[in-house]
């Protein structure tokens, strides 16, 4: 009866955390879609940002707390990583991605963020002086071939602030990478759900207290009625959400395959930036995303067999 029930139960919890694994990243697609439709009242990166993060912080700090039960405190060491790991993987990811969507398209935006495993890559051989293959230098080259190819494409739509607007989602791209690679120690110690509640709620800080310096704190009251609803969206769904359905998913089928799943994300910012947005789609944006999608499916292939 045992084994029945559990031979019964594994295909069922793989099942299930496919699916969370397929929302989580058509979640995550859809900040960008968000974002630019809060552009459209007049609002800029740092309010809108803050608004985001405002309404993610109780979410976020309650994961902490929920996390950090029964566990020892934090140590110096331990509080200096969380910081450290919060401003870079969370805070500038987050503030340089909103800052370049207001210059590129959404579905530039999620091919560019969707090489962040070549970033890691390169990172890790850098730092670790671990080789890459020749099959993982090859999907690298295709990877970067396909951004090139939308880059391009929408260069000639937009003009000159599409290099600056591609230069500032990069960089957020690279911010997280180093957020990865340093995080395993973390991780290791303080568990996946601890650290992403502290690192966020130290982003979230960051972004609030960003805000109150650059801006004075009666233009937050003078915002459109449709950011803040968008931002509690974004919070809620585009954030919060996902993060627990990407967690939950991994937990149930593993880090390599959720990563596999994660591919729909490019797919879905593309089909709703189509129809939401109204952005082109084009033979360009069909074959830059994928060569972008072929050699990432190489490279988290491969890391998921190691």
């Amino acid at each position: 009866m045992t084994y029945s029930s559990t031979a019964t139960d594994a295909p069922k919890n793989r099942a299930i955390g496919i699916a969370l694994a397929v929302l989580g990243a058509i979640a995550f697609s859809g900040k960008a879609i968000i974002v630019k439709l809060a552009y459209r009242h007049g609002v800029d990166a740092v309010t809108l940002i803050m608004y985001r993060m405002v309404f993610a912080l109780p979410i976020f700090a309650l994961m902490a707390w929920w996390a950090s039960r029964d566990k020892p405190p934090l140590t110096r060491r331990d509080m200096l990583g969380v910081l450290g790991l919060g401003v870079t993987g969370y805070y500038l990811a987050s503030f340089l991605d909103f800052a370049g969507l207001a210059y590129i398209s959404a579905s530039l935006e999620r091919l560019i963020l969707y090489l962040n495993p070549t970033l890691v890559l390169l990172l890790t051989w850098l730092l670790y002086k671990r080789p890459a293959s020749r099959v993982q230098l090859v999907a690298m080259a295709v990877s970067y071939c396909g951004v090139l190819v939308v880059f391009g494409h929408e260069v000639t739509l937009v003009g000159d602030n599409t290099a600056w607007g591609t230069l500032l989602v990069f960089l957020s791209a690279v911010s997280y990478a180093v957020y990865l690679v340093y995080s395993g120690e973390l991780v290791k110690r303080l568990g996946s759900m601890r650290l992403v509640g502290l690192a966020t709620s130290v982003a979230c800080l960051c972004c609030i207290a960003q805000f109150m310096l650059l801006r004075p704190l009666s233009s937050a009251l003078v915002v459109a009625p449709e950011v803040i609803w968008l931002s509690v969206m974004n919070a809620l769904l585009c954030t919060a959400a996902p993060v627990l359905m990407v967690m939950m998913a991994i937990e149930r089928v593993g880090a390599g395959v959720a990563a596999q799943t994660g591919m729909i994300g490019p797919l879905s910012t593309i089909l709703m930036g189509v129809v939401i947005l109204g952005e082109p789609f084009t033979v360009w944006i069909a074959a830059g995303t994928a060569l972008v999608v072929t050699g990432v499916f190489v490279l988290t292939r491969g890391g998921a067999r190691k």
